[in-house]
């Protein structure tokens, strides 16, 4: 049996449960080990009694910390021309920024 979604929002409604979408192209879970990204997610933030929860779906991936940071692969992408996988891949090998990008600019 289906519920139609307009009366579950009516039941939650009626027991003081709100549930609004959140429109997101990507969530990022940072943990000490690693990065948990959800590509794709569908974003519900549910407030019962005050208390806000978040539920998310969407394409998971695992990615090992990195010794840099997005600004850094951004730098390396613009200074020296390269995709961010190709500055990605520099900057894991040399983990040094200036270092990736004379190596990208003499390929």
């Amino acid at each position: 049996m289906r519920i139609n979604p307009k009366q579950m929002e009516r039941m939650m409604k009626r027991m003081g449960i709100q549930a609004v979408e959140i429109e997101a192209e990507e969530v990022i879970i940072k943990t000490p080990e690693k990065d948990i990204v959800i590509k794709n997610p569908q974003v519900s933030k549910v407030n019962a009694m005050g208390q806000d929860t978040f539920q998310i779906t969407g394409d998971v991936e695992e990615r090992a910390k990195e010794g840099f940071n997005s600004e850094d692969v951004e730098t390396v992408m613009s200074q020296a021309g390269v995709s961010e996988e190709d500055a990605r891949r520099a900057l894991g090998k040399t983990h040094d920024l200036a270092e990736a990008i004379l190596k990208l600019k003499k390929k």
